[in-house]
């Protein structure tokens, strides 16, 4: 899959299919899954590090996550998010960690939240080659500016500020754009105006794909989730289920057993005479 790719299958009406994945394993999940992006997400800290926000995820932790999960050579294209504060200091630096992420940690792609403020890291980027995919909407990374975690778009301005910002960023040259926590009605109108695809979280069935964090979608987590999260799978029972009878197991003896041991070629006793 390529950004390319996803772009065509709008084009033929396909929807796109995507995740936020952390590692070797879930990758090779979702990839196996037929899953069309990867996004190795900030949202990391909250999931992984159990942070309240992802505003303390470094660059060095984003291209350490990215490494893990394009070893696993997926055929979902991989998308590494740029974190807080790795595209606020200006263009040079912004090129320089966004080029980090392609070297070092293997991803094929960036994301960066924002819109009109972002238009000249996001231009040089597209200039050093760097395939971009934007991010309007709530984005997390202003969590303290936005006053927590909440819908936008639901006023006249701010929707039309939205809609525009998406219209530039096609113009600018991102492949994509993610929509997150708009009204539906407002993802379809974007949706709509656009060549490129949006691909949805929170922002309804009118978007061109939609992305869930996998750890959410199958169910891994007992944190509170948002409306927009749908649980295909109840995995933490599974875990917990298995490590239970496995400590009942330790504690009896049952485990490990002689499939599980391995035996010397001749009697121990010969070892210490």
């Amino acid at each position: 899959m390529t950004a390319l790719a996803l772009g065509q299958k709008k084009a033929r009406g396909e929807k796109i299919a995507a995740v936020t994945a952390y590692d070797f394993p879930t990758a090779r999940l979702a990839s196996e899954a037929g899953i069309d992006l990867i996004l190795v997400g900030d949202s990391l800290g909250m999931v992984l590090q159990g942070r309240e926000n992802t505003l303390k995820v470094s660059m060095d932790e984003m291209v350490y996550h990215t490494s893990m999960v394009s070893r696993a050579r997926p055929r979902s294209l991989v998308v590494s998010d740029m974190p807080y504060g790795s595209f606020h200091a200006g263009v040079g630096p912004s090129v320089e960690n966004a080029c980090r992420c392609l070297k070092e940690g293997g991803a094929e792609a960036v994301k960066l939240e924002g819109g009109r403020k972002r238009f000249p890291v996001i231009e040089a980027l597209l200039d050093a080659e760097v395939p971009v995919l934007a991010h309007l909407g709530l984005t997390p990374q202003s969590v303290h500016a936005l006053g927590g975690f909440k819908v936008q778009g639901k006023l006249k301005e701010k929707a039309r500020e939205i809609f525009q910002d998406a219209l530039d960023l096609e113009k600018l040259g991102v492949f994509a754009v993610v929509l997150e926590s708009i009204p539906m009605e407002l993802a379809g109108r974007i949706s709509a105006a656009l060549r490129i695809p949006t691909i949805g979280i929170g922002a309804g069935p009118l978007c061109d794909g939609q992305v869930l964090v996998l750890h959410d979608l199958v169910g891994l987590t007992d944190l509170h989730l948002p409306r927009f999260v749908r649980r295909y799978a109840d995995s933490r029972s599974l875990w917990l289920d298995a490590l239970r009878r496995f400590v009942a197991d330790v504690g009896s003896g049952a485990f490990p057993a002689e499939k599980e041991s391995y035996h010397l070629e001749r009697d121990i006793e010969e070892f210490f005479r």
